[in-house]
This record gives C-alpha cells, structure tokens and sequence, in this order.
C-alpha cells in the first residue's frame, strides 16, 4: 500500500470505572504507529461495544477488540500494533 493513503480507524465504546463511552485513549500509539508509516488516520465512531476496526479504500481490513491495546501506551512495539500496521500495508 502506498505511503499518504488514509486509514479509518472506527472505535466503539466501552466501559470503563462503571461508565459506557467512546474513548482515544487506547487508541493513542496506533495512531502513532499509523502516522510513522506515513499514513493519514481518521477517528470514527461506531456502535459496536469493545471494537476497533481498520478499514482501507472501503474495507476492514483489521479488527480487534480496544480493550487489548495499551491504555495510554506507546503501541507503536505491541503486537496489536505490529499486526495491525502489516495488515494496513499489504492491503490494496
């Protein structure tokens, strides 16, 4: 996949310390990990409780659950991370 292409990154609440919300938190370091890689990200919300999706040119291509990554952390060396950067590179 080209550098510059832009990813989607659509994120579902959850809960945490009793409350239901749409957090970034967890999702800092992928961004982080998108943008070294020279890709664009876009934060969209979705409806789907514990879900991260991915989705380039149209698709979702990764999908994993937002309570796995790193509150806070630097993603960027998790294997979330890695997984999810080698998915978003090899999808055309």
């Amino acid at each position: 996949m080209p550098q510059n292409e832009v990813v989607i990154v659509r994120y579902g609440p959850y809960k945490s310390c009793g409350i239901v919300d749409h957090r970034t938190f967890r999702l800092i370091g992928l961004q982080a990990a998108l943008e070294e890689y020279g890709h664009q990200s876009v934060m969209e919300k979705m409806s789907d409780w514990n879900k991260v999706e991915l989705v380039v040119n149209g698709e979702c291509v990764y999908t994993c659950s937002i309570k796995q990554l790193e509150f806070g952390g630097d993603e960027k060396l998790g294997p979330l991370s890695k997984e999810a950067i080698t998915t978003v590179q090899n999808a055309y």
